[in-house]
């Protein structure tokens, strides 16, 4: 396949729809909500940007005895809020940037 200057313009339209995709995409982002649950007594919601809006600690986890136990289930949701927040940003941005067709230009596998 031969690269020309139609195929270079035709990307360059590509990669700017692409950044403009992108940026609402993250806008959007900053709306979305995710929720993650620890041992039924943690709850934490967090944005589509990764920041913990809210955690929700039940009355029942709060054991003068056994603080340990509320600190790994508060760290264990605050974990998976945001493993699930990275997976809701690339399923939403792989999404946009994997709509992507660009020639191939020389030197490039």
């Amino acid at each position: 396949m031969s690269f020309n200057m139609k195929d270079m313009q035709r990307m360059m339209k590509q990669v700017q729809k692409m950044q403009a995709d992108v940026a609402r995409v993250q806008e959007e982002l900053k709306h979305e909500t995710v929720e993650v649950e620890s041992g039924g007594v943690v709850k934490a919601t967090f944005n589509g940007h990764g920041e913990m809006l809210s955690i929700t600690i039940a009355r029942e986890a709060v054991d003068p005895n056994d603080v340990e136990m509320l600190q790994d289930l508060i760290l264990a949701a605050v974990r998976e809020g945001q493993k699930r927040v990275q997976e809701l940003a690339s399923q939403r941005l792989g999404a946009v940037t994997g709509q992507l067709d660009m020639p191939r230009m020389p030197g490039m596998f």
